[in-house]
């Protein structure tokens, strides 16, 4: 075969390929329902917009958590094997060895809250309901010494958490990049 012919079979799988690739043939699945969208188009600010209704108390936080997190993260929020240790660490980050946790490190506790509602549980991320998930941030966030024993949270209170980290971020020094968030210790 020439490099003529060979080029021209090249440039027809190409384009066959790529019109092939736009076509809706597979017919495989539906497409999803502006209510499915709705109920998974979840986002959370740090001042809570986006948070649905909802409550958790430490206590039913506990329960959850032992159920569907302690096999992974450890009774305590210790970590066990390759899962993160999601409490204690506190004063670590300015050492040779810093330990990244929920108490140590995260800025808001909103974050937290939506972190637990999309990922986890690790074998069925996204399965929580929003009750779930406010009592296992209050759990969370008891273990590190953040909440009370006999705290609630809701829509309401959890953006109200002063996370121990909030001012330990600051914003991207590099004149690259074009967005300059203002820094809380900023005027």
């Amino acid at each position: 075969m020439n490099k003529a012919a060979f080029y021209i079979i090249c440039a027809a799988t190409v384009v066959a390929t790529a019109t092939l690739g736009q076509s809706e043939q597979y017919k495989l699945g539906r497409r999803a329902t502006p209510e499915e969208i709705r109920e998974l188009d979840i986002s959370v600010a740090p001042d809570g917009s986006g948070l649905p209704k909802g409550s958790g108390t430490v206590s039913q936080g506990q329960h959850v958590y032992q159920a569907l997190c302690a096999n992974c993260h450890g009774d305590r929020g210790q970590g066990v094997l390759q899962y993160p240790a999601l409490a204690g660490g506190q004063g670590t980050l300015k050492s040779s060895n810093p330990l990244l946790t929920v108490g140590s490190y995260w800025p808001y506790a909103t974050t937290v809250w939506d972190h637990i509602h999309r990922k986890m549980p690790y074998a069925r991320p996204g399965t929580l309901t929003p009750d779930e998930t406010y009592a296992l941030t209050a759990f969370v966030l008891y273990l590190n010494g953040i909440l009370d024993k006999e705290a609630e949270l809701n829509e309401t209170t959890l953006p109200r958490v002063k996370m121990p980290n909030r001012n330990g971020f600051v914003p991207d020094p590099r004149p690259d990049i074009p967005f300059k968030a203002k820094s809380p210790r900023q005027p």
